[in-house]
């Protein structure tokens, strides 16, 4: 007898139930099927995996080391038949989803529940971009789908025909400022040669082979570029700088006056964000985060 997965699981249910006997009931077979299936892969591999003396038989440590290892094969083995289960029916074994930074995480844990609710088994594994970089994953087939991409896609996406972009909603940018900060106290609109002389709080873009993307600064501004959304409100409350944010993530700020919303001559960022996907993705999880992404209600959540 070759080591088999057999093998191991009859191992694993004696070792798990205490003997022979047990095992026996637990596998519908009788014991000397066991005991044969034992003695026959001793043979095989020309070790001792029981100690028999005494009144119950024990692993020796050749046949404990071989039953840990067998069970990492036993839950590969289970997990790739459910994994083939679930590609028959439609159902992915993995949805990649990439959030732009503009949608923080936790908008997403109520559909992540309701999708939990359907037991269908797909994991899903998430990732956040900023920019290009949501555009970048999709492109290099790192995701499967795209949540919050703030454009319609760099010039080769547009060209191939082999995404579809759908618009998400819209968000509402502010420009503000720190009380302390030298605009705070000057009249409105400000002129953009005023605010230039200024530094911007900027997300890195963190596209990797896509052409980098900026939005909302002006040419020849001084920036400080931070990783991400939450930390340009952060370094913006520290008066560290000025720019746009969304209103969603500063009405907090702007009410107790920790945060100054100041108008300009300069328009805001394009406001709408969008979702986007492959063409050639057929899954039923994806179609039914597609579905959802169309819902009014979701859109409203996302965007806070």
């Amino acid at each position: 007898m070759n080591l088999t997965l057999e093998a191991i699981r009859i191992l694993d249910t004696i070792d798990r139930k205490g003997g022979f006997g047990a095992a026996a009931v637990a596998l519908d077979r009788v014991p000397s099927a066991l005991t044969y299936s034992v003695r026959k892969l001793e043979d095989d591999l020309d070790v001792l995996l029981f100690d028999r003396r005494g009144h119950r038989a024990k692993l020796t440590a050749a046949g404990r080391e071989l039953l840990e290892e067998g069970r990492h094969l036993l839950r590969a083995a289970d997990e790739l038949e459910q994994r083939v289960k679930r590609t028959a029916t439609g159902w992915e074994v993995e949805l990649r989803i990439v959030l732009d930074a503009l949608i923080p995480f936790e908008r997403m844990l109520p559909l992540i529940a309701e999708y939990d609710a359907q037991a269908a088994g797909t994991q899903l594994r998430f990732a956040t971009e900023v920019l290009s970089g949501t555009w970048d994953r999709l492109v290099s087939g790192e995701a499967d789908l795209a949540i919050g991409v703030a454009y319609d896609g760099p010039d080769l996406v547009r060209g191939s025909g082999g995404f579809r972009v759908r618009p998400l909603g819209e968000i509402d940018w502010v420009f503000a400022v720190a009380p302390g900060h030298p605009l705070a106290a000057l009249d409105e609109p400000l002129p953009a040669a005023v605010v230039r002389q200024h530094r911007a709080i900027a997300t890195g873009d963190t596209g990797r082979m896509l052409p980098t993307v900026t939005s909302g600064l002006l040419t020849g501004q001084p920036t400080l570029t931070v990783p991400g959304m939450h930390d340009k409100l952060q370094a913006q409350l520290a008066g560290l700088g000025c720019g746009h944010l969304p209103r969603s993530w500063v009405q907090p700020y702007l009410d107790d006056g920790t945060l100054i919303e100041k108008r300009t001559d300069e328009t805001k960022p394009d406001g709408t964000l969008r979702y986007a996907w492959r063409n050639d993705a057929r899954g039923k999880c994806l179609k039914w985060f597609l579905n959802k992404l169309a819902d009014p209600g979701v859109q409203h959540s996302l965007l806070g």
